[in-house]
């Protein structure tokens, strides 16, 4: 396993549509998860997508902390070919990063629940409803494979900002 160097924003492969994996996946798909994992955790990341390693696959493996989601953490999960849909109309504003565009953050207005379906590895089907961040990384990432980096979907640019002046001046401070 290896790292693997990380697109930013810029980097056309950021901006274009993904190619389905072919199931029963190769032994270089396994090897490129395994690798994405690997980067993801290297880089304090929640969520890395295949284009994001210069892979125009349609990819990502994302994992969420407890701290994140009530309690219930998500160990590292590898999702190919996935499927997301909202479950409902309800939306929220969630405080984004990407691994792809360091020191920025913003806020994105996302669905609060999704429907997700996709392939494991192995094939195995990874169906469900996500809601809350658990929500929000899945949307994220599903959104890489489709060329889409968030601040394409950000509403307002004066919530956009780096994470340095963030820290000094948060959202909930600023008039």
């Amino acid at each position: 396993m290896g790292l693997l160097k990380i697109a930013r924003m810029g980097h056309p492969v950021l901006l274009q549509e993904t190619d389905a994996i072919e199931m029963p996946v190769s032994e270089n798909v396994r090897r490129l998860a395994a690798d994405m994992v690997e980067t993801m955790h290297d880089a304090m990341g929640v969520g890395l997508a295949a284009p994001q390693v210069h892979q125009a696959l349609r990819m990502f493996v994302y994992h969420v902390p407890a701290e994140r989601n009530l309690g219930m953490g998500i160990a590292p999960r590898i999702m190919i070919n996935p499927e997301i849909v909202p479950d409902g109309e309800g939306i929220m504003e969630c405080e984004e990063g990407c691994l792809s565009i360091p020191g920025l953050r913003g806020l994105v207005p996302r669905y609060s629940r999704v429907r997700y379906h996709a392939a494991g590895l192995d094939g195995e089907i990874i169906a469900g409803i996500a809601e809350g961040f658990h929500a929000n990384v899945l949307q994220h990432e599903f959104d890489h494979l489709n060329g889409i980096l968030y601040p394409m979907r950000m509403t307002d640019f004066s919530r956009l900002g780096f994470v340095e002046e963030l820290r000094r001046y948060p959202w909930e401070r600023r008039a």
